[in-house]
C-alpha cells in the first residue's frame, strides 16, 4: 500500500504531527520538571521528546528530518516548553498530567509515522512499526535524558497499544476508510487504550527467570 502525497493528506500529516510535537514536548517539559531542571534543560529535554522519533523516523526512512525542512515544527516545540515551564510556576500541575501528555504523544505521532511511512512506500508491518517507533523513541530519549527507567520497557501496555493502533490505521486506509476519520480512530483508540491500561494496571507478561 502506498499513499500518493496528495495535498489533503500533506495538510493531514502536517495537523496530526504538530499537534504531537506539541503535547509530547509537553510531556518531556513535566518530566524534567520532577528533576527540577533549569529553563534550558527544560527545553532540550522537550525537543528531544518532542522532534526525536521522527528524526530517527526519518533517518531511517531516507527522508529529509521533518523539522529540519519545516521549521515551524522546531518553534513548535520550543514554545511547547516555555508555556509549560511558565505555566507550571503559576498553576498547580498534577504528575497526572504528564501520564496525559504522553498518552496524547503516543497516540498522534503513532498515527503519524505511520503516515510518513506509506507515503514512501514502507510495507504495511514496517509502516506500522515505524509508527511505533515514532511514537515511543522521544519518550525513551526523554527518560535516558531524566536518568530515569524508559517508560516504555516498564508502563502497562506502552508500545502495544502504539502498534495495535498502527495496524488498524492500515487496515481501516485498506478497506477504503478515508484518511482523517482512520487517523482519528486509530489515535483515539491508542489514547484511550493507554489511559485504561494505566488506570486498571493492564500489561504484558514480565520476564522471570523460574525459581
Amino acid at each position: 500500500m502506498v499513499l500518493e502525497p496528495t495535498a489533503s493528506l500533506l495538510e493531514n500529516l502536517y495537523w496530526i504531527t504538530l499537534l504531537a510535537v506539541v503535547v509530547s514536548s509537553a510531556s518531556g517539559v513535566l518530566k524534567a520538571g520532577f528533576k527540577q531542571f533549569d529553563l534550558f534543560g527544560v527545553v532540550i529535554i522537550a525537543m528531544a521528546t518532542g522532534l526525536g522519533g521522527g528524526s530517527l523516523r526519518d533517518m531511517l526512512l531516507g527522508r529529509e528530518v521533518f523539522w529540519i525542512h519545516d521549521q515551524r515544527f522546531f518553534l513548535a516545540s520550543i514554545v511547547s516548553a516555555v508555556a509549560v515551564f511558565v505555566a507550571a510556576r503559576l498553576v498547580v500541575v498534577s504528575p497526572r498530567y504528564f501520564l496525559v501528555a504522553d498518552a496524547a504523544g503516543l497516540a498522534t505521532f503513532g498515527v503519524a509515522g505511520t503516515l510518513v511511512a506509506l507515503m514512501v512506500g514502507a510495507p504495511p508491518l514496517v509502516a506500522s512499526f515505524m509508527g511505533v517507533m515514532t511514537g515511543t523513541m522521544g519518550g525513551i530519549f526523554r527518560d535516558v535524558l531524566c536518568n530515569a527507567p524508559p517508560v516504555v520497557f516498564s508502563s502497562p501496555l506502552y508500545a502495544t497499544v502504539s502498534w495495535a493502533g498502527s495496524l488498524l490505521f492500515i487496515a481501516l486506509l485498506y478497506f477504503g476508510q478515508e484518511i482523517t476519520v482512520a487517523a482519528i480512530v486509530s489515535g483515539l483508540g491508542i489514547f484511550i487504550s493507554r489511559l485504561l491500561a494505566m488506570y486498571f494496571h493492564i500489561g504484558l507478561p514480565r520476564f522471570r527467570f523460574k525459581s
